[in-house]
């Protein structure tokens, strides 16, 4: 665990965990930083922390002692979210220090005492209260509620302007030696955009109208300095990250890079030959292709490259009277996150049977998705030269269809 100054009397502590399953659920290809933060007046206090992985709380402790901070020494905890990647911590913490005083939104409250047992020296803050820690430092917390909890707030260094975000402006990704975005290559500029896209499909999605109010209210806040509790802290420019989760809220109701996310199956390779007319239509039309194959893809992978595409395409066989079980569970996913006004187009082989394509629909009205579907192209057996042309004619269509966002 590092310790990084943020600005004066702030520093980050900040891990690297991988081989992790994210939630429970999300591969995590690149890993992720969990970030904690110590402010320091004449109080210190502790925002978040970290779950118990890789040797944390220990690891925590250690880092604060390299500030000289002991642990018993920490007048107070500021608890922006309870997730337990963030709180998980406090169960060692209480076990050294029960009395420690804790401030959260009544969210919070309620589940430090189901999660902990904590219910004495627990603050309830409202909007715009303050902590004054001394020296300056007054911190002013503002609650955004589902983001992505109910519980959720950030937080404000008004000294510095400094934002402790928590979830809010983070990013899957592991930091190997810039922390900053005034630090970052081209390379970690571009490599944070997509972790970025996939953390925000995969966590905040559901969410995305909460995410934008709470955008809102941090327009209105004298922020001069993003430090997320995933990923790297926005220093020089935080309205980058800012504008960015602004981007990646529109990605979720139709909006999308100049980009075509396929989700496809094929057991015995007649969906597989359409596609490859697809795709030979995109690569002359130059669109990127996002191609997931499922089972073979993660969900994690497969809910990103949905969600910052403009156009989706879904290529599957009917398989006992319905769609091909892994492309249809992947769009029920993509359902639940909320993923609406997509450009689409189906097509899809059967054999003695069709069906793939009525539960497509109906996965689509079950979640309410919106999307606005080319005409489905649907084949017995090998697709003839007549279907492949079909399948040209869709894919043009749903190229003039897609709301591409230019960056």
């Amino acid at each position: 665990m590092n310790a990084i100054k943020i600005s004066d009397g702030i520093h980050m502590l900040s891990l690297n965990v991988e081989d992790i399953l994210f939630e429970g659920m999300w591969d995590l290809a690149n890993g992720v930083t969990l970030n904690s933060y110590i402010i320091q007046g004449e109080k210190t206090a502790l925002v978040d922390g970290v779950i118990g992985w890789d040797g944390v709380p220990e690891n925590l402790y250690e880092s604060l002692g390299d500030l000289g901070v002991k642990i018993e020494d920490v007048d107070c905890v500021i608890v922006n979210h309870m997730e337990p990647d963030h709180s998980g911590w406090l169960e060692s913490l209480l076990k050294i220090k029960n009395d420690i005083t804790i401030y959260c939104t009544q969210k919070s409250a309620d589940l430090l005492n189901a999660f902990f047992d904590k219910t004495i020296n627990v603050v309830a803050v409202k909007e715009g209260e303050t902590l004054d820690l001394g020296k300056g430092k007054i911190i002013s917390f503002h609650p955004v509620p589902n983001v992505h909890w109910p519980d959720t707030m950030i937080s404000l260094d008004t000294q510095t302007g400094t934002l402790l975000g928590c979830d809010m402006f983070g990013s899957f990704g592991r930091i190997k030696d810039h922390y900053f975005d005034d630090e970052m290559t081209d390379e970690e500029i571009e490599f944070f955009e997509e972790e970025g896209i996939r953390y925000f499909s995969n966590v905040m999605a559901t969410f995305s109208s909460f995410v934008q109010k709470a955008i809102n209210k941090t327009r209105e806040l004298d922020v001069k300095i993003i430090a997320p509790g995933h990923g790297p802290v926005y220093r020089t420019n935080p309205n980058k990250i800012i504008d960015d989760y602004e981007r990646y809220v529109g990605y979720g109701s139709g909006k999308g890079k100049k980009e075509v996310a396929i989700l496809w199956g094929s057991m015995y390779g007649m969906t597989k030959k359409a596609l490859d007319r697809a795709l030979e239509v995109l690569e002359k039309e130059n669109i990127s292709v996002n191609l997931m194959e499922m089972p073979r893809c993660t969900e994690s992978d497969m809910v990103a490259a949905v969600y910052k595409s403009a156009g989706i395409i879904i290529a599957a066989p009917t398989y006992e009277y319905k769609m091909f079980p892994p492309v249809a569970a992947a769009l029920d996913e993509v359902g639940r996150k909320k993923i609406t006004g997509k450009a689409a187009f189906s097509f899809g082989s059967f054999g003695w049977s069709g069906g793939a394509q009525k539960e497509l629909n109906e996965i689509i009205e079950k979640h309410k998705m919106s999307w606005d579907f080319v005409p489905a192209v649907e084949f017995r057996g090998k697709p003839g030269e007549e279907d492949l042309a079909k399948v040209e004619h869709g894919v043009m269509e749903l190229i003039k269809k897609m709301k591409i966002v230019v960056e």
